[in-house]
């Protein structure tokens, strides 16, 4: 067997690389010196070893010298490939400044992070000199910061934030440039920034519109009107500096939207028209923006009166009416307007997108961030944190959550990366989809990976977020006022008087024992405890229901899934609270197993049973335990939990009286004939030979119509037959022991209601 020869195009191929044959003619016109054989493995690394070659070959075509000190070090020649093969955007930046290849020597190339006052101070310096060199700053910081992310897979909250302070740090040296130009309207006004959306929230894309809202007051002796039109001409100025594709190309677009009144309303307004504007005319969907608002650039000082002033706002939007029902409704809108010929593959407004996320976790804050200040983060990651830490999202949901969203983030970001475009949509070839899987670690089956990792994702949001933004216990938490939203004792009494508790002191020691400490188990039942309380009320033992609820909280609230399940199945913490006001047996029923609490969550569960469901689980119980004895508790405590679903299903209106009283027939007689066959082994046990008889037990009365109610005895009448060639005394003395143990075995003490046969009919 002779061995393949080895040819150039063949290592090319082997390489990862999609045109061999072009390549390895490409790679002949290389100005620098390096090992083709090295360079070539370096570039097998690459997302797009193609495009990298290619766009090395057009900066050693400048001839600059750094980037022969570029390719003869190891790690940093690796840098600048990794970028390369990523970015084409970028890659173009380096053939136009090819000296800029030193950046991949650089600490912020590895393991530094850009500090924004440095940034402020370079961007400065850059604008004074001329637009065109602010631009290739920024774009040298992208060079660094994409070297971090792609080569050492620095943290996405680290990069979005770095890519939101040199925002900041572009609209302060934006400023400042602007201001120097027109010094005589400088003087009128003080101009703070506050930057909204992504940037707001520290959590920019590579390219992003950067969302801002511009506030000014007069400087002393200036009249407000005056001083708000020199600011809105700065504020202009310094929109179109960046933003205008000349000398040097765009840095990002700046947008003042989210203002009041949007692109209809003024774009500069003091704090105090901003106030009067969103006391009295803001939407849901302003004030759900306002929750991004962060200082950005310009006066401190007027940028923190602002979020004084306007923060408040935000932390009151869940009390207005229909509130959650808005939001709900906005989410919906956004789907409907997805481009048709894009659809699934919008990564950030799809469903199973990022907008699931970030609309889920801004609704849970909005609704507990009124009276919880731990969850108010601007930043969707953090905030998710702070949900889980403090109990209003589960933390297996949240770490679902923060996965797919990082990994959608990340996704996104490579997208952009590759033109310096601002896109959201996963491409379809599969040469894209191939570079993109490779950018994100996929090597082997680039493409197939990548898709079947981002549709995992896409379907584990799309889950959760249905299962958080339509949680109907947010609505009920909506409607309370702000003040019972979280309860503190000294406020509590006059709350339940007015509720209809007949003894507020009692209820509030209860109160005071479910909620106090920071556990997790306190911080949750501080925010189930409001709408409980109310939900209470509107039974008639609303005293009776806390208390019962202290006790089953008492006996479950240990267990991963009680606490969990009221909350996040909010129909099952609603109909928890109507049984414990409604209905004593049914309290008692659920106070004897409180695990049985669990079918509570799913509506289907509450459907009764038919009796051939019964008899195959009872046959199962009897296959399992050798004793009467344990047979019948194994029966009786069946019948408790059926009992437990009728009166839960008839509570919530689910049966009519007839399907009642079929639903309580089949379970006794399903109990009886269970204890029917442990009767007979007993006397059988007791004989030490089979019983003599053949025995069954008629139903009578309500029981015989399918009539009976929770509390009735069963009517029966026991029948017998001898078998053949028994004696009769025998087999009737047979009958009778068998009728009597079955008495018996029902009767015997246990947390489970008693059966009581009576047989006088």
């Amino acid at each position: 067997m002779t061995e393949r020869p080895v040819t150039e195009t063949g290592i090319f191929s082997r390489s990862g690389f999609s045109d061999p044959s072009k390549s390895a003619e490409l790679i002949k016109t290389l100005k620098a010196e390096i090992s083709h054989e090295l360079l070539i493995d370096d570039l097998s690394k690459v997302a797009d070893p193609d495009n990298a070659l290619l766009l090395l070959v057009r900066i050693a075509d400048q001839a600059d010298e750094n980037l022969n000190k570029v390719l003869k070090d190891d790690e940093v020649r690796l840098r600048l490939l990794q970028v390369l093969g990523s970015s084409t955007g970028l890659g173009e930046h380096l053939v136009s400044y090819p000296a800029d290849v030193q950046v991949f020597f650089a600490e912020t190339a590895i393991s530094k992070a850009n500090n924004r006052d440095e940034l402020i101070a370079v961007f400065t310096k850059a604008a004074k000199t001329s637009r065109a060199n602010l631009v290739r700053e920024y774009r040298k910081v992208l060079l660094g910061l994409a070297s971090r992310d792609i080569c050492y897979k620095w943290p996405l909250r680290d990069v979005a934030a770095e890519l939101a302070d040199a925002a900041d740090a572009i609209l302060q040296s934006a400023l400042i440039t602007v201001v120097d130009k027109n010094p005589d309207l400088a003087k009128q006004f003080k101009l703070a920034i506050i930057a909204m959306g992504k940037a707001g929230g520290q959590e920019l894309n590579y390219v992003s519109d950067v969302d801002v809202i511009f506030t000014a007051a007069a400087t002393s002796g200036v009249e407000e009107s005056t001083a708000v039109s020199a600011a809105t001409k700065i504020a202009t100025e310094v929109m179109q500096y960046i933003s205008v594709a000349n000398d040097g190309g765009g840095i990002w677009e700046v947008d003042a939207a989210l203002r009041p009144e949007g692109k209809a309303g003024p774009r500069v307004r003091t704090v105090e028209q901003h106030v009067a504007y969103y006391q009295r005319w803001a939407s849901t969907w302003e004030f759900q923006a306002l929750l991004k608002a962060r200082f950005s650039a310009g006066d401190i000082e007027l940028g923190n009166k602002y979020l004084t002033e306007i923060t408040p706002f935000v932390w009151q939007a869940a009390s207005k009416e229909n509130f959650v029902d808005d939001v709900q409704k906005m989410r919906k809108k956004v789907e409907e307007n997805i481009d048709n010929r894009i659809g699934e593959r919008e990564l950030k407004l799809a469903p199973g997108g990022l907008r699931d996320v970030e609309f889920a976790v801004q609704l849970l804050q909005l609704v507990h961030g009124r009276s919880d200040l731990m969850v108010r983060s601007p930043n969707t990651l953090q905030a998710l944190d702070q949900l889980a830490t403090w109990g209003y999202i589960g933390r297996d949901d949240a770490a679902t959550f923060s996965t797919a969203y990082t990994f959608l983030r990340t996704l996104e970001h490579r997208i952009q990366l590759q033109k310096l475009s601002r896109t959201h949509v996963l491409p379809e070839a599969d040469s894209e989809l191939r570079k993109l899987g490779r950018s994100l670690g996929f090597m082997s089956d680039s493409s197939t990976d990548l898709e079947k990792q981002w549709r995992k994702h896409q379907l584990e949001v799309r889950r959760i977020h249905e299962k958080l933004f339509y949680r109907p216990l947010l609505n009920a938490v909506a409607r309370l006022d702000a003040g019972s939203a979280r309860l503190t004792i000294s406020e509590a009494t006059s709350r339940l008087n007015a509720l209809g508790y007949k003894d507020p002191e009692s209820a509030l020691r209860h109160i005071e024992a479910l909620t106090t400490g920071v556990s997790r188990r306190a911080v949750i039942q501080k925010t189930l405890l409001p709408v409980l309380l109310s939900w209470f009320a509107d039974g008639p033992e609303p005293d009776i229901a806390l208390l019962s609820f202290r006790r089953l909280s008492d006996a479950l609230g240990s267990t991963p899934w009680f606490l969990r399940l009221l909350r996040d199945e909010s129909a099952a913490a609603e109909l928890m609270a109507k049984l414990l006001s409604s209905s004593r047996y049914a309290t008692d029923l659920l106070m004897s197993a409180p695990e049985a609490v669990s079918m509570l969550g799913n509506l289907e569960e509450l459907e009764p049973r038919t009796r051939e469901q019964h008899e195959a689980e009872m046959n199962a119980v009897i296959a399992r335990h050798e004793t009467a004895e344990n047979i019948v508790s194994a029966a009786r405590a069946f019948r408790r939990r059926e009992l437990l679903r009728t009166a839960t299903a008839d509570l919530s209106g689910r049966l009519t009286t007839e399907q009642v009283g079929m639903a309580l027939s089949n379970v006794y007689a399903t109990v009886i004939e269970t204890a029917l066959k442990g009767a007979i082994l007993v006397v059988e046990q007791e004989r030490g030979k089979e019983v003599s008889t053949n025995m069954c037990v008629i139903a009578m009365g309500r029981f015989g119509g399918f009539e009976l109610g929770y509390g009735s005895d069963a009517d029966v009448m026991f029948v017998h037959e001898p078998k053949k060639g028994a004696d009769p005394q025998d087999a009737e003395k047979c009958a009778l022991d068998i009728a009597n143990q079955l008495r018996t075995l029902l009767m015997q003490p246990s947390v489970d209601p008693p059966l009581e046969i009576d047989a006088d009919l």
